[in-house]
């Protein structure tokens, strides 16, 4: 028996009233949330119109594009299941392009993606044909990891309600993060490397749920609740890192190279996750909530160098990284989307990026920013919008040492300095 979607009616509503409007292929995502041999689909974003292609042909990379910018609208625990068509041809002429498709989405999406795969991910992607004359659904999945995978059935089920029972954690996180640049750009390459080593701090560090460190297999039934700025309740969780890395991690080779400048985040971001189980997991929601964590810093970081203002040419001190922006996914339940906006940016924009690529109405009243009253131990106010990147440019040289060479090192620079000294006295 192959895995079973469980799909949202709205997604369903939604199908059909894109069959109706239908002038030719339509692609689209399916978004949703993976669990067990069942998957749970809440929404069917449709891909933006090409003009170039004019809608005659399946454009993989434009695709694709499109998938990878959904993705960082997802919050923790929503993610690209997969891929839908709605086309007049049959489903056996199909299945060529979808799993082009669906392998082309989640290659683009994974090489964004800073956080280390875990062994209970699931790995298979969906794919749905939707014939527009007929309404007949074929669904298949194909296992991603595996290149040569064969197309294997699911079975697709239609459901009310399915967005609104959720549980939702959420935490605040300091972000304290240096990166050394080898020169004076902050580059695509230099920042990632430095996110790695982030990243793996993260993922080490400590989950507490009400002020505890629960068991991974515990059931995730208390904690302290908050309520957000529309009256949803919030299981609040703190984030806490580790103050010194592992022994293992700590050995490392000699390492000496120039350093041209650095760069600098800092500030506070707002983590959320969703969970769609009768009776979730700790282990669970520490994995989703420290994902999301991660994306957005990424995120945040990957889309300030991609603006022209990060240039060389244009280089400045200080950089204030987009704000993220929480939006409903609907009037009722609890699921979020969200998108990042710029100090120049609108409300307006933000209403309409949202239309495009999810390809639903979000009203502007309901999008709002994060904020919380307490302040950070640096006394900056623990609000979303303020994370900032700060470019320092100077020279010298980052030497990182294994452990147990600090004091050999010390000793040598010693030697160098009396020999130094001598030398200056014998000149006199």
């Amino acid at each position: 028996m192959g895995r079973v979607y469980i799909v949202d009616e709205d997604v369903e509503e939604y199908l059909s009233k894109l069959c109706s409007q239908q002038a030719g292929p339509v692609t689209g995502l399916l978004i949703g949330q993976s669990s067990g041999q069942r998957d749970f689909v809440v929404i069917a974003a449709p891909t933006p119109k090409d003009e170039e292609s004019a809608g005659k042909t399946v454009d993989k990379e434009w695709v694709s594009e499109h998938a990878r910018q959904v993705s960082r609208m997802l919050l923790g625990g929503l993610t690209v299941l997969g891929v839908f068509m709605i086309t007049d041809a049959d489903a056996k002429d199909t299945i060529t392009t979808l799993r082009q498709l669906v392998f082309a989405v989640e290659n683009l999406i994974s090489s964004e993606q800073k956080w280390s795969p875990a062994e209970d991910d699931v790995t298979d992607c969906v794919t749905l044909h939707v014939n527009p004359k007929t309404r007949k659904t074929v669904c298949r999945t194909f296992d991603i990891k595996d290149p040569k995978s064969a197309a294997k059935p699911a079975d697709l089920k239609y459901q009310s309600g399915v967005g609104s029972c959720w549980t939702t954690v959420s935490c605040w996180l300091n972000v304290d993060l240096l990166i050394p640049l080898p020169d004076s750009r902050a580059s695509k390459e230099n920042s990632q490397k430095g996110l790695q080593v982030w990243t793996r701090q993260i993922e080490n560090a400590v989950c507490l749920i009400d002020g505890k460190k629960l068991p991974e297999d515990s059931e995730l039934t208390s904690g302290q609740v908050v309520y957000d700025e529309l009256h949803r309740p919030l299981m609040q969780c703190r984030i806490l890192l580790l103050s010194a890395v592992r022994q293992e991690e700590q050995r490392s080779a000699d390492v000496v190279q120039p350093c041209g400048g650095s760069v600098t985040v800092r500030g506070a971001v707002h983590c959320r996750a969703f969970l769609h189980t009768h009776k979730p997991k700790v282990k669970l929601a520490e994995k989703l909530l420290k994902r999301d964590a991660i994306s957005t810093v990424a995120t945040r970081v990957q889309m300030l160098l991609d603006e022209p203002l990060a240039s060389e040419e244009q280089i400045k001190d200080e950089f204030c990284l987009p704000r993220r922006i929480f939006c409903p996914l609907k009037s009722s339940g609890s699921l979020y989307v969200c998108d990042y906006q710029f100090s120049d940016e609108g409300l307006s924009e933000i209403v309409d990026r949202l239309k495009e690529m999810l390809g639903c109405s979000f009203p502007a009243c309901g999008i709002y920013l994060p904020s919380f009253n307490r302040t950070t131990p640096h006394s900056l106010p623990l609000t979303d919008s303020y994370c900032h990147m700060c470019v320092n440019v100077f020279c010298s040289f980052v030497f990182f040492l294994p452990s147990g060479l600090g004091a050999f090192m010390a000793a040598a620079a010693a030697l160098l300095a009396t020999a130094a000294s001598m030398m200056y006295y014998s000149d006199m």
